[in-house]
């Protein structure tokens, strides 16, 4: 399987609040954000690791071209606006079966994510996101459940049939990429539109549920994520 990370934020409240270093290289128990990823989706037998990250990260860059003698990095440097613009940067990267998705600064259980890996590997929807019930997000993207599990809608409000959030990681077959470049080529942004977009057109996804899943938006996140991994 391929593997992917957007890592091309700015990463400005993190700097407004005093963390020194971009986000990607923001440590967890001593190891940077983006270094963890590149070791748990190696781990997984990742036939390729996609990585954009925006042309103001010298010190992340010179750290992935470093990685890059260890495993099967692909760097892309691009300036994007958008998740969705950062994937669409590296779709050609993902072509060829299925990939995983996330952004650099998704903190998970690794044990929970092995099995999502599985349950995706095993799929045959046309992807599998994970959600969870844990919400600690300033604007989260709601998902609607069927009592399978297959996902009816993506909000920005709670709803009738949404029990969970997005939690920022997201398996996918390579149909989804031609989706992509209509939602680009019809001006689109934002990873959520694409999502709903995906539905849309009537991709079969479905939700795994994590127990709890943090993004380091602030500098109070990166203790709850060490607390997380503890």
């Amino acid at each position: 399987m391929k593997f992917a990370i957007i890592a091309a934020g700015e990463g400005s409240r993190l700097a407004q609040e005093g963390v020194k270093q971009p986000k990607p290289l923001v440590p967890l128990h001593g190891t940077p954000l983006i270094e963890r990823l590149i070791k748990i989706f190696n781990s997984h037998n990742a036939e390729s690791i996609s990585i954009i990250i925006n042309g103001q990260q010298p010190d992340t860059l010179a750290l992935l071209e470093k990685l890059s003698n260890e495993y099967p990095l692909n760097i892309v440097v691009k300036d994007t606006p958008s998740s969705m613009h950062s994937l669409y940067e590296m779709r050609e990267h993902l072509r060829g079966g299925k990939f995983c998705l996330t952004t650099v600064d998704t903190i998970f259980d690794e044990k929970e994510f092995a099995e999502y890996i599985n349950i995706f590997e095993a799929s045959t929807d046309d992807g599998v996101m994970a959600v969870t019930p844990f919400i600690d997000d300033e604007k989260p993207l709601y998902v609607g459940t069927d009592e399978k599990m297959g996902i009816t809608g993506f909000y920005d409000e709670p709803h009738s049939d949404s029990r969970h959030i997005s939690a920022g990681i997201y398996g996918l077959r390579e149909n989804a990429l031609d989706v992509l470049e209509r939602c680009i080529e019809e001006g689109q942004s934002r990873m959520r539109n694409f999502q709903r977009q995906l539905i849309a057109e009537g991709l079969k996804l479905k939700a795994c549920s994590f127990e709890k899943v943090i993004d380091i938006d602030h500098a109070s996140d990166i203790e709850k994520a060490e607390e997380l991994l503890s």
